[in-house]
């Protein structure tokens, strides 16, 4: 069964960093590509950044603030997200898709605030 357990979210003010961490189980980690999106209200969920075991990719809006990584003798993805703006402010998922079937974590809400 695969689960995906994010963690790390909080209240931080502009500038700041924050880093989100996502606890995989359930299928192979080392062969799938995961990602992070985001939903903010009133808004759809949108791509993050993706991370497989050759490249990353990301949204233009996080690029050069945000890195993906993971570590796969963990089971674990991960999220550093520098000068936090209020824009970033949503719930961020870990996503992965597994024989066709996307799998989602249950969001870690970010909110970015003075």
């Amino acid at each position: 069964q695969v689960q995906l357990a994010e963690s790390g979210g909080g209240l931080v003010q502009p500038g700041e960093s924050l880093r989100l961490s996502c606890a995989a189980s359930g299928f192979t980690f080392s062969t799938y590509v995961m990602s992070w999106y985001r939903q903010a209200p009133g808004k759809e969920r949108e791509l993050v950044a993706r991370i497989s075991t050759l490249w990353t990719n990301y949204a233009d809006s996080v690029k050069g603030r945000f890195t993906i990584s993971r570590d796969n003798s963990k089971n674990m993805v991960y999220l550093q997200m520098n000068s936090l703006k209020p824009e970033d402010t949503a719930v961020y998922y870990c996503n992965t898709r597994v024989l066709g079937i996307e799998y989602w974590g249950q969001g870690t809400l970010i909110t970015v605030s003075e």
